[in-house]
């Protein structure tokens, strides 16, 4: 195992200058992948929890203007689904206290609030997802890339040379392989992780949606009532 990680390392260094540019520039993404891959996984791990743990409080009968001024007491910066509940509350607490609208306006303007508030979570949790895509579909193409450049340059290589045999030029090739092999090793865990955490994310914002939904037609039920009175 020594011998063999001794000669990949070797390879490596005999590689040309632009080869080892493309194997440097390889490697750079693959770290900054494998960093985003553990915090969006933290994160996203997170964000679940928080709505598992909001949904439950939510639903478990707890007066609405209490929990709001609980959220709001603390001084905290809210995330998730209650960011969303927060954002839309506020916003129909504000209207109804101007006394100057109808239900369906107070509403409207809270399912507004929501939605912008949905829109920045959603914007939120796929951050650096791009990055892991680009990294997915380009690293092999930048690998090879550096693989044809090297291959290129050993048969150059052999343009004054009267008889040429496999084992001049395989060295030179086998310095231009590494630079596809790490274009893969930076793609394949970026695309894995990529279509995993578009789907988480995909039914967080499901989830904070139909939360927005339910929330919604418990606010109409609210507006309506406050009227009547």
């Amino acid at each position: 195992m020594a011998s063999n990680d001794l000669q990949i390392w070797q390879l490596v260094m005999d590689a040309s200058w632009l080869v080892k540019g493309v194997m440097l520039l390889l490697l750079a993404a693959s770290v900054a992948s494998w960093m985003i891959i553990f915090r969006k996984r933290q994160a996203l791990a997170a964000a679940q929890r928080e709505a598992e743990t909001f949904e439950e409080k939510f639903w478990s009968g707890t007066d609405l203007t209490a929990m709001h001024e609980g959220i709001s007491s603390s001084h905290r910066t809210t995330k998730g689904m209650e960011k969303v509940f927060d954002s839309g509350f506020s916003e129909f607490l504000r209207m109804r206290q101007q006394g100057r609208m109808g239900p369906n306006s107070i509403v409207e303007g809270a399912q507004r609030a929501m939605r912008i508030a949905l829109t920045r979570e959603t914007e939120e949790l796929e951050q650096h997802l791009n990055f892991l895509a680009t990294v997915g579909s380009t690293s092999p193409y930048v690998g090879l890339f550096g693989t044809v450049w090297g291959i290129m340059t050993s048969f150059h290589q052999l343009a004054n040379v009267n008889q040429a045999t496999i084992a001049m030029v395989a060295p030179g090739i086998s310095e231009a392989l590494v630079a596809t092999a790490m274009g893969l090793f930076a793609a394949i865990p970026a695309v894995i992780a990529y279509n995993r955490f578009s789907n988480q994310v995909e039914r967080l914002e499901s989830r904070y949606d139909n939360f927005k939904e339910e929330f919604s037609s418990i606010l109409q039920r609210q507006a309506h009532l406050l009227k009547e009175e």
